[in-house]
């Protein structure tokens, strides 16, 4: 624009035109200019709006996996830990009753709901089909995404880990929590959706016909290390070298492969930054950019694993 506008005070030069004659011939063409960028940008954002809304009523037309639902004590005792390993509790809260999880006027207004069967939360009618639905494919009963929530992850279960955490989240306490604002996008959060940037239908990244293994061994091995690391890749992506930040604000993903810090560590100093938060640099990992929150929950064989597969990268 500013080349347009050095090109029009040459002419104006050229053709000797006064200087209010001139102001006006500037303002003319820099509104002109202005109004084309802003007629680009709402094009735009009406196409992304309309792109993102289309995605957001998709219908997934999927038929659940037959999971066998145990509620022995050790089932449970499993449910609950995967619970809090696989960040549950730092989504929908600590007593799982939900919470708002996004509110910003750019971005949106996004709810964890509330998994409990009090009041504001899931149908009595809610059963095991319903959970298969929304942790296996990322979608709700009524065939529709389910918005943010890692069912990409949680498809990669086995079907015994699977089964455990319905298992658990169908014998919770009842909490009466009520959100009375439903799920709303901001501009930015249609723009950075729609640009790839917001992964925010996670059922479009899954393999819907893929059938849960029934179980994977806690052993200290790379294959167990691999299975593990499900919860990683969200972040540090699949080869988990890291890179751009997942989100506007949030830091550079490290590398935790060999090839980053965590290749230098020890197993021991490995299980203790995911216990402690502190790296044997000294760093303190901020929890709402590394949920190391989620990972002190894993026992030593299953940190001993996942440290193995990374060192194996």
């Amino acid at each position: 624009m500013l080349v347009l506008i050095q090109q029009l005070i040459a002419r104006i030069h050229a053709h000797n035109l006064t200087t209010i004659d001139m102001i006006k011939k500037i303002l003319k063409w820099v509104g002109i200019v202005l109004g084309i960028i802003v007629v680009l940008i709402a094009g735009y954002y009406t196409k992304a709006y309309l792109a993102v809304e289309s995605r957001r009523n998709a219908h997934f037309n999927v038929t659940p996996q037959q999971i066998r639902i145990n509620k022995d004590s050790a089932t449970l005792a499993l449910g609950g830990r995967l619970v809090k390993a696989k960040g549950c509790t730092d989504c929908h809260g600590a007593d799982l009753g939900g919470k708002v999880f996004i509110d910003d006027p750019a971005l949106g207004h996004i709810i964890a709901p509330n998994l409990t069967k009090g009041k504001g939360g899931l149908a009595k009618e809610y059963n095991t089909n319903d959970f298969v639905l929304a942790l296996k494919h990322g979608i709700r009963s009524d065939e529709k995404p389910l918005i943010i929530m890692p069912s990409h992850e949680f498809t990669l279960l086995s079907e015994r880990d699977m089964g455990a955490i319905i298992a658990y989240l169908a014998e919770i306490p009842t909490i009466d929590r009520e959100f009375p604002e439903g799920n709303s996008l901001g501009p930015l959060g249609y723009v950075l959706t729609d640009l790839g940037q917001l992964p925010l239908f996670p059922a479009e990244m899954i393999d819907h016909n893929r059938v849960l293994i029934k179980e994977v061994r806690a052993e200290v091995t790379a294959e167990f290390g691999k299975y593990l690391s499900t919860s990683c890749q969200g972040c540090h992506r699949e080869n988990m070298k890291g890179g751009d930040p997942i989100a506007p604000g949030f830091p550079v993903v490290a590398d935790i492969s060999s090839t980053g810090n965590a290749g230098k560590w020890t197993d021991e100093q490995f299980i203790n930054t995911l216990r402690t938060g502190t790296t044997p640099e000294g760093k303190v990992l901020n929890p709402g950019e590394m949920p190391w929150t989620m990972a002190k929950e894993f026992t030593d064989v299953e940190l001993k694993a996942l440290h193995l597969y990374l060192n194996s990268l």
